[in-house]
């Protein structure tokens, strides 16, 4: 293969081992976001602060409960209240996982959720939306009892 060839061809080779590392940093983007409004959220609960919470929750949010279903932002926000109420926070939780569509328009996270003793008792799983401002915001959230 004359000179000219290989190096086109290496060139080639690069120019797509680059859109593919391009690519990859494209996709880990929206995943290190939700991360971070993720943690954002669990950090309004150690923080105590309910308005930071209500701000993650879009407007149509739907979180599913032990008291039933939730439906919309200011129920969401009306039942947490009690979770906000008092000097130290009854739960935490942190993001353990995080996987968005290849179209960055939705997000799924999960992980453990702890007593204030430190002890694992749940897990869960939530639904994000990047809205039309930008910020990514909660429109499904379930729990599930952790089993060892």
């Amino acid at each position: 293969m004359p000179a000219f060839s290989m190096t086109a061809l290496a060139g080639v080779v690069l120019m797509a081992a680059a859109g593919t590392v391009a690519a990859a940093d494209d996709a880990a983007a929206p995943a290190a976001q939700v991360r971070a409004a993720e943690a954002a959220f669990a950090r309004s609960m150690a923080e105590r602060d309910h308005a930071a919470f209500v701000a993650h929750l879009a407007a149509e949010a739907i979180f599913f409960s032990d008291r039933g279903v939730l439906r919309g932002k200011d129920a969401v926000a009306a039942a947490w209240k009690r979770y906000y109420d008092g000097p130290t926070a009854p739960f935490s939780w942190q993001p353990e996982s995080v996987e968005v569509l290849d179209s960055g328009t939705l997000a799924h996270s999960s992980g453990p959720v702890f007593a204030a003793d430190g002890r694992r008792i749940a897990t869960f799983n939530s639904i994000w939306r990047r809205e039309a401002d930008g910020r990514w915001r909660i429109v499904f959230d379930k729990g599930y009892p952790y089993r060892e």
